[in-house]
This record gives structure tokens, C-alpha cells and sequence, in this order.
């Protein structure tokens, strides 16, 4: 039976405590700041650790990191300005993110999560149920569109209104226009669609949900037998279609206990919020990677699980 929105993870709480329940949200954010942080460094205090940005930096003046839509669309532009360091950034970074999981990008680094996770936050706060049904592939016309529009203007110009660059130049040299963008993803999340921005249409998720696809680092249900199905992991996952292949729906189906999707941020709340453990942080073998979902027998595990859904 699904848990009431205003009960949601007080059994976590009450079986685990305060830290037990949200440890891995706390990680997250330590992690999103301390990034900030290192990147405010060079410019604040005169200690370069990382130069640059979220699209193109520096790691202690030696390794390059260039975000693989960064490159995507320097090519769609007509590949001026890449040299072999530029290949070598691209290839570190989305090496990095094809065995930790794509979208940990999403969950662990990326600014806006913040944002987004704030109007899950109030939308749960406030009770706010209706939201606008936004096609799967939504995400995959955004990416396309962003390509299409570099090839159009020679140009990064999706970095001119990217919510993520945008975000994390504000924080550097201030906010300006960039406030607009952060309210109105916060809105668009808050008041038309649930997990709006990073579920359905950012760009970057896309493309990290693909380059993740084979992560070996997933979350994992081991403990499966013992959810009590209070639905409380479907309410804060950021894409809780995911979950059914690998909870008791996907068990009676003799699918592995692993969340094998690259759409999985490996953001952990699924993990905080369950009093009953089920969900921990582990790796995928290759033979449960073999004996895993159909793309169409996993999509119908998912609508009729999320029909229960809160």
C-alpha cells in the first residue's frame, strides 16, 4: 500500500535516524558544492585547482575534461577548436561516467539537480499531484535539436541558455539573466510537470543516460524480498519507471535484483528512503546484465507498477 505524502520516509527516519536516511542525499550535495567550491578557488583565492567550467576545465593544470555534449556540438559546428587535448577531455570524462553510471553526472555534479530537487521537495510539501505527461523521447528531440542548432549557427550556442552553464557561470561571476532560467526550471518542475527538466528534456541526461547504459555501478536490491511495497522509493526517484524490473514485479519475472537502466542517476534516495534496506549501491555482473529486461518487457513492467505509483 502506497505510504501518504504526508508520512513520506518516516519509517526511514525512524528505523535508521536522521543520517541513515538521508546520508547519500547529504553526499550528493557535499559533492555538488565542493565542485562549485573548487572551481570559485582559482578566482576567489588564487589556488587553481580547477580552471574552467562545467562544459571545458582543467584539473590541476594537467587533465583536461570536456563534456561530451560540449564536443558534440564542436563538431556539429565543424570541429573548429578541437585538438587532441580536446579528445582527450571528451574520452577521460565520458570513460569516467560509462563505468560509474552515466547520469551520476546528473545526480552528483550538475548544479540544477539542486534546483530540481527543491521543486520535488515543495511539490510533495504542498501536495501537488497533476503534471503534464511528457513523451520518453523528449529528451532525445532536445539533444537532436541541440545538435542541429550548432550546425545551424557554426556555434556552441545551446551554451547561451544552457541551464547548467548558465547556472554554474552565475555562481562564478554572478547570476544576471541567469536567475530567469533557474526560476523557470524550478516552475516547469513545481507547477506543469514532476521531475520535468532532468526526467524529460535536458539534453545532457540524454546523452549521459547512453553513455552510462553499461555502467557497472548500480543500485541494487538484494534485499528485494523484504519491500513491503509502500511505494515510497517511486515517490523521490527522479525516474521511477526504472524500479519495477528490479523489485518483486521483475523478481516473479526472474530478472536480476539491479537497476540495469541508464536512465538510473545513482542519486540514492531510493536507498535513504527505505526503512527495509532493500536498496544499496553495487555492482552489476555480467550475467545479470545478460538475463536483463527486454526493452518492451520492461516497459510494461513499468506502466503497471506505475499505476500504483502516489
Amino acid at each position: 500500500m502506497a505510504t501518504p505524502l504526508e508520512e513520506l520516509g518516516h519509517d526511514a527516519l525512524a528505523q535508521k535516524g536522521w543520517l541513515g536516511a538521508y546520508k547519500w542525499l547529504i553526499a550528493r550535495r557535499i559533492a555538488q558544492v565542493a565542485i562549485i567550491g573548487l572551481f570559485l578557488l582559482g578566482p576567489l583565492g588564487g589556488v587553481w585547482i580547477l580552471k574552467g567550467n562545467l562544459s571545458s576545465s582543467l584539473l590541476l593544470d594537467t587533465v583536461p575534461m570536456v563534456e561530451p555534449i560540449t564536443f558534440l556540438q564542436m563538431l556539429a559546428a565543424g570541429a573548429a577548436g578541437i585538438t587532441t587535448t580536446t579528445i582527450i577531455g571528451v574520452l577521460i570524462v565520458a570513460v569516467f561516467y560509462a563505468l560509474v553510471g552515466g547520469r551520476a553526472y546528473c545526480a552528483w555534479v550538475c548544479p540544477v539537480n539542486m534546483v530540481t530537487d527543491a521543486a520535488a521537495w515543495l511539490r510533495r510539501k504542498l501536495g501537488i499531484k497533476s503534471t503534464s505527461k511528457i513523451p520518453d523521447w523528449a529528451r532525445w528531440w532536445m539533444l537532436g535539436a541541440v545538435i542541429v542548432l550548432a550546425m545551424a549557427t557554426g556555434s556552441l550556442a545551446y551554451e547561451l541558455v544552457n541551464p547548467v552553464s548558465m547556472t554554474h557561470r552565475g555562481l562564478i561571476y554572478g547570476m544576471g539573466a541567469g536567475w530567469a532560467v533557474i526560476v523557470a526550471v524550478f516552475a516547469y518542475d513545481l507547477l506543469i510537470a514532476k521531475h520535468g527538466w532532468c526526467g524529460h528534456l535536458c539534453p545532457m541526461g540524454a546523452l549521459y543516460s547512453a553513455i552510462g547504459s553499461y555502467s557497472v555501478v548500480r543500485m541494487r536490491s538484494d534485499n528485494r524480498a523484504a519491500c513491503d511495497d509502500c511505494m515510497e522509493c517511486f515517490e523521490v526517484c527522479p525516474e521511477p519507471r526504472i524500479l519495477p524490473a528490479a523489485l518483486k514485479q521483475g523478481q516473479k519475472q526472474g530478472l536480476p535484483p539491479a537497476v540495469l537502466s541508464g536512465l538510473c542517476t545513482n542519486c540514492g534516495r531510493c536507498a535513504d528512503i527505505c526503512s527495509k534496506d532493500v536498496f544499496a549501491f553495487g555492482l552489476v555482473l555480467p550475467r545479470e546484465r545478460m538475463a536483463g529486461p527486454s526493452r518492451e518487457g520492461a516497459g510494461r513492467a513499468e506502466d503497471e507498477t506505475l499505476k500504483q505509483a502516489p
